[in-house]
Parts: C-alpha cells; structure tokens; sequence
C-alpha cells in the first residue's frame, strides 16, 4: 500500500510557519553580510595596517570559511539536533561581528570575517526545512527562501552605505550582530520542531553521491558558472565604491545609485526570465546575460573615470547578475537527477563561495598591483572563459521535482509502480528510495496532468 498527498495540495499552517520563519533567518543573516558589499573596501582602506591586498583579503575570507564549513554543518546536523548546529553556527556568527565590530585595524576585521564564516548554517537550515515540509510542498518553500534572499540583496545594497555612512563600519557589524540575535530567537521560539530527523536527498548532501554529480558535465558546467559570476562581484566591488568615490560621489551618497540600478535592473530582467522559462529560450537568455558580464567589465575598463560611465556599467552588470542569480539554481534544479539535487546544490554553494573567496583576493592584489583597470580586465577575461563554457553546454530540460511519499509500498513492487507512473503523460523520470519512502520524479510541468496522476495514486492506496 502507498500512502501520497494529493500533489495539488496547499501548505499547511505549520509549514507555512516553518516556511515563514526560516525564510527571516536566511534573510536576517545575508541581510547583513550584503551591507557590506557595497561598503567594506571604503572603509577598511582608511584602517591601521589597511593594504589592497588586506582589503580584498577582508572582503572574500569569508567564503572560504564558508566553503569549508558548510557541507560539515549539514552533515552534523543529520547526527544531531537540527536547531542545535543551527544555533551554534549563528552564534559563531555572532561572535565574528562583534570581534569586526571591536576591531581597530585591518587585520581585527579580517579576523572577524573569518569567524562569520565559520557560521556556515545555510545546509542544516534547507535540512530543516524539508523535515518540516511535505514532499509536494517543498519545492515552493525552497522558491520562498530564495525570493527572501534576493530581497535582501537589494534591501541591503541601499541601505549599507546610509548606516555606514552614519555609524561608520563598526556600526555595520554592531548591526548584524543584533540580526543574528534576532535570527536565534527566531529558531528557538518561533521555528516548529521537527517530529524526527530524516535525509532528504531534494535538500541535503549525500557523501556517497559525490562522484556522480562531479561526472556530470552540465552540471559542472553550472557550478564553474556559479564560482565565475561570485568572483567577479567580488573582485570589482573591491574597487567599484573606491572608483565612485573618487569619481565625486560622497560615500553616503551611494545608495542614490544603487537603489535605482538595482530596482530598474530587476525590472528590465522579467521579460527575459518569462521567455527563459515559459518560452523555453532558457540557453539563449542564460548565454546572453553572461556575454552582459562581459560588456559591463569591459565598459569599466574604458569608462571607470567617469561616474555616468561606472552607473552605466553598473546597470549592465546587474542586469547580467540578477538574471544569472534567477537562473542558475533553476538550471541546477533541471539538470540534477530528482535524488541528486541536494548533493548538487551542496557542490554549487561550495563553488560560491570559493569564487567569492578567489574574488576579494585577486580583486584586492589586483588593484595594489596594477591599479582598477586590471580588475576589470581580469574579471571580463573569467566571464569571457564563461561564455565559451556556456555555448557548450546541453540546452536544459525543462523540467521540475516533484517527491511523492510511499509508506508502505514493497520493493518487489517498485518496477510496476515506476513503470506505470512513466505511462502518464509528463512524467519523465522516476527514482525510487525505499529506504526513505521517497519517489523523486522529474515532471513537464506543461504536459503533466495532476488529476490524472492524483486518480493513479488513489489506485495504489
């Protein structure tokens, strides 16, 4: 016997809590981290023992801490309590801005970048999350996490050089420390428990499947993509709010360009995410907006003297970036096998925040070295590499996950199950894990008929 939820069914109110609620402590935590993308090079440059190489250094150890640590924490938190590992990374978070908060040079902000990113929660928190949500529902909570992050994006790239401005750097980090206390009593009092800790093979890393996912080229393809578009970021705002100030533009001031190329960017990018993914022009869209990283690196180069130019090219490169940030987990999510996704997106972060990492660095021995143009050159040169990279890469199938939960169903019974789900139109691919009571399917979304597949599951009830 199997026992399924109806695929068209709605959250439940403690999902939607767990879903709410885990959505704030993600954008509690990057809300804070972004703030200081637009701000840390200008001023950490001013501090005792400060270098271009120390300030690149600042701006992306925190990603590798992060790389390091994240995979750990989800794997320590399928040992223990979820909530635990979770609180023990924000607190280590915690920790990290305050030391930054208290520094009195470079090398104490440094120091404190470090330790936030040993709070490396991201993985246990999506682990909590699907012990908290159903199979059919988890997909759409997953969406509502990314929605938040991306909000936060644009929230905190405004705000950062207003506070900064006011409170100086040191009241940046006081802030995020006071996020982070937030974020905790958000996970304590407000986040359900879970009635029991399960693998979810959708959300978490699974060691034993390393190598399968690393033998898949699209998906490395994908991952070299995420590691190139974060160090690319980091690399020119090393130098970027150091060019606009010295342009003319007063640091506080800032935010009058980011608000309105972040808000127009993001508008300008919708029609091309619909003719991605409803006109399934997902490769074109996707080879397009790297070819953009390239231009607005290259227009950098020629016109970063000027601040109408670096406003321009700043609009250019965001374009290209929320566009890629939309796309890539989407391209990740269709590429995957149904059961291998979580291993894949654990990759993928990695690969992040190694970028982000590689970026600060280069960013700043590039700019002490050879001044901003050899940033933008070098960062032109990665997103040129990517547009080759891209042009090969298997144009996607567009199709999405959907878990099915089964309770009871005998493994002799498997083949029959999986062959009759294939029979329904729009079902491309099932994996079953009887160990888990999990089907991972890969569906069209445009051909699959929920009623139809709702009828078959009723049968095997």
């Amino acid at each position: 016997m199997t026992q399924v939820q109806d695929v068209s069914g709605a959250m439940t109110s403690m999902e939607k809590r767990a879903t709410i609620s885990l959505a704030s402590i993600y954008s509690l935590r990057m809300l804070g981290l972004f703030m200081l993308l637009p701000v840390l090079s200008l001023f950490t440059e001013q501090m005792p023992g400060s270098t271009p190489k120390l300030v690149g250094l600042t701006m992306g150890i925190y990603g590798l801490t992060q790389a390091v640590l994240q995979i750990p924490f989800g794997l320590l938190s399928d040992r223990f309590s979820r909530k635990a590992i979770i609180v023990i990374g924000l607190l280590l978070f915690l920790a990290g801005s305050i030391v930054a908060a208290l520094a009195t040079d470079i090398y104490g902000v440094l120091l404190g970048r470090a330790l936030q990113g040993c709070g490396a929660v991201s993985a246990a928190v999506m682990a909590l999350l699907a012990d908290l949500t159903q199979e059919v529902n988890r997909t759409k909570a997953m969406a509502t996490i990314g929605a938040s992050i991306g909000v936060s994006f644009g929230v905190a790239m405004t705000i950062g050089p207003v506070i900064a401005h006011h409170y100086g750097i040191s009241g940046i980090f006081w802030l995020i420390a006071i996020l982070a206390l937030m974020a905790i009593v958000v996970i304590l009092f407000f986040v359900p428990n879970p009635q029991k800790i399960s693998i979810h093979r959708d959300a978490e890393y699974i060691p034993s499947e390393l190598s399968s996912v690393i033998k898949n080229a699209d998906l490395l393809r994908l991952n070299y993509g995420i590691f190139a578009l974060h160090l690319i970021l980091m690399a020119s705002f090393v130098v970027v709010p150091l060019l606009m100030r010295d342009a003319g533009l007063l640091a506080g001031k800032h935010w009058l360009v980011y608000l309105p190329v972040l808000v127009t960017s993001m508008a300008a990018i919708i029609p091309f995410v619909i003719i991605a993914e409803k006109k399934r022009q997902m490769k074109k869209v996707f080879v397009g907006a790297v070819i953009s990283l390239v231009i607005a690196n290259l227009g950098f180069v020629l016109f970063h003297g000027q601040l109408i130019g670096l406003i321009a090219c700043l609009w250019v490169f965001f374009c290209g970036f929320n566009l890629l940030e939309a796309t890539l987990p989407s391209l990740i999510s269709k590429t995957a096998p149904g059961d291998l996704k979580g291993t894949a997106m654990g990759i993928y972060s990695s690969a992040q925040f190694i970028g982000a990492f590689i970026g600060g660095a280069s960013g700043g021995w590039l700019y002490g070295e050879l001044g901003p143009t050899s940033v933008f050159v070098f960062s032109a040169g990665v997103a040129a590499s990517w547009v080759l990279i891209a042009l090969f890469m298997s144009p996607p199938r567009y199709l999405a996950n959907l878990l099915l939960s089964l309770q009871a169903i005998k493994p002799e019974r498997g083949a029959e199950f999986s062959r009759q789900l294939l029979a329904i139109n729009g079902i491309e691919e099932v994996r079953l894990h009887f160990e888990e009571t999990t089907a991972y399917l890969k569906v069209d979304s445009q051909q699959l008929d929920k009623n139809e597949l709702n009828i078959f599951l009723k049968q095997w009830q």
